[in-house]
């Protein structure tokens, strides 16, 4: 047997290639929409993708099932426990080519086959009604059990999957308790199992889809058993788990919602990455003067800035752009501050457009029309279309908030800011800010700031952008409160 962790580091996100030698065949556990590395992958190993499972309907990215199941013709295999407000809808549909999907619908302790390689289904409800993990046995080397459990977003390494998400990202009204509480009594599962079994999760440190994941790619059922704080709530009963994992909880992006919407009734077919065209200084003139005369074309389009120096985008940056460091945030922040159906502009060294274009359409972002690199700032047909942005320390927020025309914005989280904040500063974490803009005064100056700066560098171009009158406080908030936040 073949076994491959593919991660993506900015998702925090795991999938899995697992290949049977002897018969060439290989599954894809949990895929995102890219397909094309995963199938590279296989190949350079002397596999073929023929079967596809997923854990649950993902709300975090788009998924990669269909897409393989359109260029392979990759059998799929995929939950059908849960109830009926949460079954694959997409599945129904025809392929692009007429035919049907080739689809087993499982439950709980379905097997099926990839070569020699037996996967059996485990019903583990809580993160989402239809969760399931799955047991992997090597059948090929003549093991006579399993040798590990893909938990998806169930067990994560030190944490266990978030179960308010229907709730808090897909809107699904009442879900948050009864959701935990079924999180509680799959548990009993996982605890079953033995202690040998390693334990592959979907998420690792920096996922949304739990508040303390750890670094660490894989574990063991007896290590979590020993370890993991969120399985050791369980010892207190079931109220005090659910009161345990519900509490802290980050406030998930805007585009998680659009995410489970899709991976439930079908992501467009990719089929090949978006090929933007280069865009030279003149054409990005063109842009701004309709964005200046409120074309409604223009507006329609958004120009993401991707340089991760936020002093030398504040110090000059196209008119109305939004500010989107491509590092480790890039699809936090572009999820939580661009519409789907908006037309994308990308600010971006040629070099890093691919990564660029891969982040985009694993969240569902493919009308990615045109990219510019940086250098076109310097551009004098641009000179007139250039903003800055006078940056701000503490020092100076003190001295400014006095006014009655100024309010303090802090983008951090509600638990960060729960544990110390400045008196009087309201409270919207950056990834819900495009939600709840009608909660920030549009009347008042906004001296926007998080922990470091940098959440709230990207929260102020996106205000500057929807008109509202932001300006950055850079520096360190534990300095400015004289403690640890």
């Amino acid at each position: 047997m073949l076994l491959r962790q593919i991660f993506d580091d900015k998702l925090a996100q795991y999938a899995y290639l697992i290949g049977c030698q002897r018969t060439g065949e290989a599954l894809i556990i949990d895929p995102e929409r890219d397909v094309d590395r995963y199938i590279e992958l296989a190949k350079a190993e002397g596999l073929h993708i023929t079967a596809v499972a997923e854990t649950h309907i993902h709300a975090d990215f788009l998924s990669g099932a269909r897409e393989l199941a359109e260029r392979l013709g990759s059998h799929l295999y995929l939950s059908d426990e849960g109830d009926a407000d949460w079954k694959y809808e997409w599945i129904r549909q025809a392929r692009s080519d007429g035919g049907a999907y080739a689809v087993t619908l499982l439950h709980h302790r379905d097997r099926f086959n990839v070569g020699n390689i037996e996967i059996q289904a485990i019903h583990t409800p809580g993160h989402t009604p239809e969760h399931l993990s799955y047991l992997v046995t090597d059948h090929g080397s003549g093991a006579p059990v399993p040798m590990g459990l893909a938990s998806g977003d169930f067990v994560f390494v030190g944490d266990l999957g978030r179960p308010d998400l229907l709730e808090s990202a897909a809107g699904v009204a009442g879900q948050m308790e009864p959701s935990a509480r079924s999180l509680f009594h799959s548990l009993d599962r996982f605890l079953e199992l033995p202690d040998y079994l390693q334990v592959w999760p979907a998420h690792g440190a920096g996922s949304a889809c739990g508040k303390a994941l750890g670094a660490v790619p894989t574990s063991t059922v007896g290590y979590e058993k020993q370890t993991n704080p969120a399985i050791d709530a369980r010892h207190g009963g079931e109220d005090a788990f659910v009161e345990a994992i519900l509490e802290g909880q980050p406030e998930p992006p805007v585009y998680f919602a659009t995410m489970k919407k899709l991976n439930k009734l079908g992501a467009p077919v990719l089929g090949t990455l978006p090929q933007p065209r280069p865009w030279h200084a003149e054409d990005m003139a063109l842009w701004l003067e309709g964005w200046q005369a409120d074309a409604p074309e223009s507006k329609q389009r958004v120009v993401i800035d991707t340089r991760c120096d936020r002093e030398a985008f504040m110090a000059g940056h196209l008119e109305g752009s939004l500010f989107a460091p491509l590092d480790r945030t890039f699809p936090t922040t572009v999820g939580s501050y661009v519409e789907p159906d908006q037309d994308i502009v990308l600010v971006v060294e040629e070099g890093r457009l691919d990564e660029a274009v891969r982040d985009l359409v694993r969240i569902g972002f493919d009308n990615i029309v045109a990219f510019a690199s940086p250098e076109i700032l310097a551009a004098p047909v641009l000179a007139p279309h250039l903003k800055t942005l006078e940056v701000l320390d503490f020092e100076q927020l003190r001295s400014r908030r006095k006014d009655e025309g100024v309010t303090v914005l802090d983008v951090r989280r509600a638990t960060e800011f729960a544990a110390a904040a400045l008196d009087g500063a309201l409270n919207i974490a950056h990834t819900r800010l495009l939600r709840r803009l009608d909660e920030i005064p549009k009347d008042k100056d906004l001296l926007v700031h998080c922990r470091t700066g940098a959440r709230a560098a990207t929260a102020v171009a996106m205000l500057r952008r929807h008109g509202r009158k932001a300006w950055l406080v850079d520096g360190e908030l534990a300095a400015a409160l004289g403690r640890e936040v």
